[in-house]
């Protein structure tokens, strides 16, 4: 029987969709309820052609997961690797973007609630593994920050068990607060970068100590 090799960017582009049909029946008739004859047909590709790059739909979640959790990281990596941007600008809107991130997993966000109950753990998942990669990201901005002379080695020490505690804040913002609506407002957000940048620049923690 002759085999014929597909080129790569075709195998590549064939199991792109397949993650993507996945990932939308996934959150439609969640994980469980989904077969792989549902995706077969929504991919108008035949089961051989599924079990060609997966065995089974269990490699399928995983790459649904790892493929969303790695878009989550390539937004920050877009900052942290900026050749455009000081350490104190890429801190700031590395903070920006995490706080969006948040926002949108946030089960007080629309789009996270009508996906809530029907693939809850898809989304924890996802986030989870982002934020465990994102803890490295940080730390090399912070690397990168003190070694520019722009951020204090004895603050930025500090930053990335504060930051885990305002993220988790930002989570559940608390509705009591005028500054901290459900919505997350943009008030509320830039209080919190400014109080973290400003905490972490080296010029403002001299002149503290010279106070």
């Amino acid at each position: 029987m002759l085999t014929i090799a597909l080129p790569t960017f075709m195998v590549s582009k064939t199991r792109e969709r397949l993650i993507e049909v996945a990932k939308q029946l996934f959150a439609y008739k969640g994980v469980e309820n989904t077969t792989m004859n549902d995706i077969a047909a929504a991919s108008e590709k035949g089961r051989r052609t599924i079990y060609t790059y997966f065995k089974n739909k269990r490699e399928i979640y995983n790459a649904v997961v790892e493929q969303q959790s790695n878009q989550i990281i390539d937004r920050l990596k877009k900052i942290v690797y900026s050749t455009e941007m000081s350490s104190v600008d890429k801190l700031r809107n590395y903070l920006f973007e995490l706080f969006d991130i948040i926002h949108q997993s946030s089960p007080r966000h629309d789009g996270y609630r009508r996906l809530l109950m029907r693939d809850h753990k898809r989304l924890s998942k996802i986030y989870r593994i982002a934020f465990d990669k994102e803890r490295e990201l940080f730390g090399e901005l912070l690397r990168q920050g003190v070694e520019t002379g722009e951020f204090d080695l004895a603050q930025a020490s500090r930053l990335p068990s504060l930051v885990s505690w305002i993220i988790g804040s930002a989570y559940y913002p608390p509705v009591e607060d005028p500054d901290c609506d459900p919505d997350m407002s943009d008030r509320y957000i830039q209080n919190l970068t400014d109080f973290v940048v400003t905490g972490v620049t080296a010029t403002h923690s001299n002149n503290q100590s010279k106070q």
